[in-house]
């Protein structure tokens, strides 16, 4: 079963070259229903060199063929990661098919795709030294354009970036930060705020941050999230005092001594808030916050210092 299933996939793969687009739309819709309702598939598909054949399909000005190549290779992507990453030009393709999509379920792919890719580790420095997809991803997030998934899974990818932290400046230098405040502020749904806060979290551990978050008037925001007035999700909040920790172990006391002076007894309260209901490692951090700022008023810093043993 195994061999007729290999020959019928090298007959497909073998139409993706053919002259005729006819031939090679219907070969790549085949592919793509073939990986994604046969998991077996897809090591079998990237085996036969499917995996340029289909990344060139990205380029083409039909829809049909755009939209099938980017849905074969996240479905490729799920177990085929080293063919993904090994093929010539994948990436590329991916960074064109990001900026330059014929529908918006191309760029989402692709992103999703990215994203894929970057839960692999080593991947990560690979990925984030293309400076074109870091972009292409920042750009979804700061369309007013982009849809709710494509957003989602751009901001999900750029996390996978940021994770290395040598990718951290380069986001920065990209646009990131601005893009990523943006949405906080002009964006009210609670899932994109989320994934956004915890992207803002992972960039400003660099110290490149500072400067453009307030620029940026990030420390505003930020601390408007921890106002409970403000409704954010817990979440949201133990992103926030992330970000906040990471600026003042990447700024030293010079930042600190900045955030602490902008820091509002209501900003505390939300803090304190998270050290006392806030997930385990959500209340580490706000303790560690409290800590690095030396704020002690009311015996805050003493009362939840016993969380973090």
């Amino acid at each position: 079963m195994d061999a007729v299933k290999r020959r019928a996939i090298k007959t497909l793969v073998g139409k993706l070259t053919s002259v005729s687009e006819q031939t090679r739309t219907e070969a790549i819709c085949e592919l793509r229903l073939l990986s994604k309702n046969d998991a077996d598939s897809r090591p079998l598909i990237a085996e036969a060199n499917a995996v340029p054949l289909i990344a060139e399909s990205l380029y083409a000005p039909a829809v049909i063929l755009q939209e099938n190549a980017a849905a074969t290779l996240l479905n490729l992507s799920i177990s085929s990661k080293d063919h993904l990453m090994s093929s010539h030009g994948v990436l590329d393709a991916l960074s064109h098919a990001l900026r330059h999509p014929a529908t918006p379920f191309v760029a989402q792919c692709a992103a999703a795709t990215i994203f894929s890719l970057l839960s692999f580790e080593p991947y990560r420095p690979i990925i984030g030294h293309k400076r074109d997809i870091i972009f292409g991803l920042v750009e979804i997030v700061r369309s007013q354009g982009s849809a709710a998934r494509s957003i989602k899974d751009a901001l999900r990818a750029l996390f996978g970036v940021a994770l290395y932290p040598l990718n951290r400046a380069q986001m920065v230098e990209l646009g990131a930060v601005q893009a990523l405040f943006t949405l906080v502020v002009k964006d009210g749904r609670v899932g994109l705020i989320e994934d956004a806060t915890a992207v803002i979290a992972q960039v400003a551990g660099c110290e490149e941050s500072w400067e453009v978050f307030k620029k940026a008037l990030g420390m505003e925001v930020l601390m408007d999230m921890l106002d409970n007035a403000t409704g954010s999700s817990f979440r949201t909040k133990e992103n926030v005092i992330s970000a906040l920790l990471n600026l003042v172990q990447c700024g030293g006391q010079e930042v600190a001594n900045d955030v602490k002076g902008k820091m509002e007894s209501r900003v505390v309260d939300g803090i304190v808030e998270v050290a006392e209901s806030g997930s385990e490692k959500g209340k580490s951090k706000a303790v560690a916050l409290l800590k690095a700022l030396d704020i002690r008023d009311n015996g805050r810093l003493e009362s939840y210092s016993s969380l973090t043993s």
